[in-house]
């Protein structure tokens, strides 16, 4: 009985309102630009190549600032079109930036297309409806949340649609660019906060396979879980609405001068202004969900067997590094398989107080003991003690642990660089996407790099000779029995946690 007075309540303060119709939006596709000369110019694009292969350009984004200063590039060169979806986009120096560099785009002519999963977008209602005023630009919501006040209440009323969402994170520009990795857009991702330490990843891609990204974004844009924003938001006051216009269109406030100011002597600025800027060519495969994931529909595609099939069976090694690994009993069972072959495993994730959400912590913590005991080399990411105050006010967490990068590397040849996480939820529940990079010089690179930062900044995590857990810490060599600067309620909720069937929704 009491459910369906929380149900009943639900839907009387959302109104009963329901979804509105698809078939009202306004249709649009990719424009597919051959030549972009400003971008072109600015990267040092190779030239592009119609046959396979290889049919992409590589360059990896591994520093925050780096990644900025990609997509600024990306906004300030584009001459036809930007097409960008992203998890979270906060409003804030970093994520104000860029919407005034849109709008700025916009001016000169270029179309834009905006997609944000609607689960991070609260407070950002009046400068997102201003930026959709403009004619060159159109914002969608993916699953949006009819309560725009009380959104908590669409879990209550709509919990199946809610609980799904687009984790996908893409960026192109003029057909011609495009950026695919974990970052999503705000000065946590970005090293706008210089105290800030956070771990992630992107590639900056050029050749035929950004055709491929366009196409794949247009399967979002057109989805039955995109609705264009002014059907969700139907009005802003005038005032509000005057006040997002002027921050679209003044001149950045004096942090994020100090900001710009900052990002001049970045490694991509310096190859901007050297006209050094490295591109690796190589075959890569375009992995993504179908959009209908998010509505519950049965799709012919999953990601998990897409990204097998394209990372196929590791013959010697696997190297695998997710902020959330909750490797299931499934997986477990895999992982120990392939020990057993002589192959070697490594996964680099983030400790308990590193992580954000305890909840996917405990679901990684059960199967421990099991992954060490089958010889599994296992890292994790030691706390940042900065950790920003940005929230994702959603059940799926926020984002804010130190480690952000999903990277799986086998057989130092293959490499995924993408959204996906190594738990049920972005198997399961989100869409995600990605790109496996088959450049055996470039993977071999990157597991360097990752493994000299496991060394650095992980604990190295074994069994001690009674069987239990023990963590080393690589600057002190110092050893702990229990999870390292975890508070005793942090690890008192882990541990509960571990106890109840939540597993699937983590």
């Amino acid at each position: 009985m009491f459910r369906y007075v929380i149900l009943l309540l639900a839907c009387v303060l959302s109104a009963c309102t329901s979804l509105p119709d698809l078939q009202q939006r306004t249709p649009s596709i990719y424009i597919p630009t051959q030549h972009a000369p400003r971008l072109e110019q600015v990267l040092q694009l190779p030239s592009v190549q119609h046959t396979a292969p290889p049919n992409a350009h590589v360059h990896i984004l591994d520093k925050a600032q780096d990644a900025f200063v990609a997509r600024a590039t990306l906004i300030d060169h584009a001459d036809v079109s930007l097409d960008l979806r992203y998890y979270i986009w906060r409003d804030d120096v970093s994520g104000r930036l860029l919407l005034q560099k849109l709008w700025q785009a916009a001016q000169r002519g270029v179309r834009v297309r905006l997609l944000l999963d609607d689960n991070n977008t609260r407070g950002m209602d009046n400068i997102l409806f201003a930026l959709n005023q403009h004619d060159k630009i159109e914002v969608r919501l993916f699953n949006p949340f009819l309560n725009r006040r009380w959104r908590a209440l669409g879990y209550l009323s709509d919990f199946p649609r809610v609980n799904r969402r687009m984790h996908n994170k893409s960026f192109t520009a003029d057909n011609r660019v495009s950026i695919i990795g974990g970052r999503n857009v705000g000065d946590e991702y970005f090293h706008t906060h210089a105290e800030t330490l956070f771990s992630d990843m992107d590639v900056l891609l050029s050749g035929s396979i950004v055709t491929q990204i366009s196409a794949d974004f247009d399967r979002y844009w057109q989805s039955n879980s995109s609705y264009p924003l002014e059907s969700i938001i139907k009005k802003i006051p005038a005032p509000q609405l005057a006040n997002a216009l002027q921050i679209l269109q003044s001149p950045p406030q004096p942090k994020a001068h100090l900001y710009l100011n900052s990002l001049k002597n970045t490694d991509l600025n310096q190859a901007i202004a050297h006209k050094n800027v490295q591109h690796l060519p190589a075959q890569a495969d375009l992995i993504s969900d179908d959009p209908a994931k998010a509505l519950d529909r049965h799709t012919s595609v999953n990601i998990a067997s897409s990204l097998n099939a394209a990372l196929k069976q590791p013959q010697s090694e696997i190297y695998l590094v997710s902020p959330y690994f909750v490797p299931t009993q499934k997986g477990t069972q895999k992982i120990q398989e392939w020990a057993k072959q002589g192959k070697n495993i490594t996964v680099f994730t983030n400790s308990l107080r590193a992580t954000d959400v305890a909840a996917v912590h405990s679901g990684y913590a059960r199967y421990r003991k099991a992954l060490l005991q089958a010889g599994v080399r296992l890292f994790e990411f030691k706390p940042d003690h900065a950790v920003p105050s940005n929230k994702d006010k959603g059940l799926t967490g926020n984002s804010s642990a130190s480690l952000h990068a999903k990277t799986f590397i086998v057989d130092r040849q293959r490499v995924f660089v993408g959204s996906l996480n190594l738990d049920p939820r972005s198997a399961r529940l989100n869409t995600e996407m990605g790109v496996v990079i088959h450049n055996a010089a470039l993977a071999s690179q990157m597991q360097r790099q990752m493994q000299q930062q496991a060394q650095e900044v992980a604990y190295r995590v074994s069994l001690d000779p009674h069987g239990k857990p023990q963590w080393q810490d690589p600057q002190t060599g110092k050893t702990s029995h229990r999870e390292p600067e975890a508070r005793f309620w942090k690890r008192t909720i882990s541990k509960i946690l571990s106890w109840l069937p939540i597993e699937r929704l983590l």
